[in-house]
């Protein structure tokens, strides 16, 4: 197990709570090198396999959406993946990740979630709004030049929709005024804050057969009402 930090701190504390609260169209944050080069290596070289991963296509969703297919795994503690990331996920619980997250939201009322996706060739995440359950989420890349083109795609694409589209709709790519794409190869990682215009997708994977786009994604719960009626509803209902 290692015991040096993953995440660097100087990073984080040279980030601006305004440069994430006044970025257009919504709060969002492409930064690099959150993780320490060291760090971004040995988890990238442990990912989790995939024999650990639950399959998820052709999963309806509301509103008439494309569905996200994908492989996911959630985080739990017992999982037996390698020791850097339980290491990973204690950083992530720890006084220095949680302060960032509550200076840039403005609030330190949140519960932290987490999982993987690989994605394979031809997959997309389409456009939507997540659910009101969230303040946000913070996207870590694990893919590098040596084993994906730029060219695949795979960016997270921030959409701005000039308030023209309600949440509980299904709006195509080019439907969207302006988008921004985020950098997804490397040290990189993306913070945004849910709201009701917080439209992002990744549009379908160009890849080989043989390669997987990479996340790992920190799932910001707004720890409120809503939020615990959401867990109880997905409890019972054995999701």
């Amino acid at each position: 197990m290692t015991t040096a930090t993953l995440l660097d701190p100087t990073r984080l504390a040279a980030i601006a709570a305004s440069d994430f609260q006044e970025a257009e169209p919504y709060p969002w944050l492409n930064p690099e090198g959150l993780l320490t080069p060291e760090g971004f290596d040995l988890l990238r070289n442990n990912m989790p396999t995939l024999d650990l991963m639950k399959q998820s296509f052709g999963r309806r969703r509301a509103h008439g959406q494309q569905p996200h297919d994908r492989f996911a795994l959630e985080y739990k503690r017992s999982l037996p993946v390698p020791d850097v990331w339980h290491a990973f996920v204690a950083e992530l619980n720890g006084p220095v990740y949680q302060g960032w997250l509550a200076r840039l939201f403005g609030s330190d009322r949140f519960r932290l979630s987490y999982h993987w996706h690989y994605t394979p060739r031809g997959c997309s995440v389409s456009p939507h709004c997540d659910n009101k359950a969230k303040l946000g989420s913070h996207i870590f890349y694990f893919n590098t030049a040596d084993d994906w083109q730029a060219d695949w795609g795979g960016e997270t694409l921030i959409l701005d929709d000039g308030g023209r589209f309600a949440r509980d709709s299904a709006p195509g790519f080019d439907d969207f005024e302006r988008s921004w794409k985020a950098e997804a190869l490397g040290n990189r990682s993306l913070l945004f804050q849910r709201r009701g215009d917080s439209w992002h997708g990744v549009k379908p994977l160009g890849c080989p057969e043989d390669r997987l786009r990479k996340v790992f994604i920190v799932v910001v719960n707004a720890d409120n009402l809503l939020s615990l009626a959401r867990r109880l509803f997905h409890r019972s209902a054995g999701m």
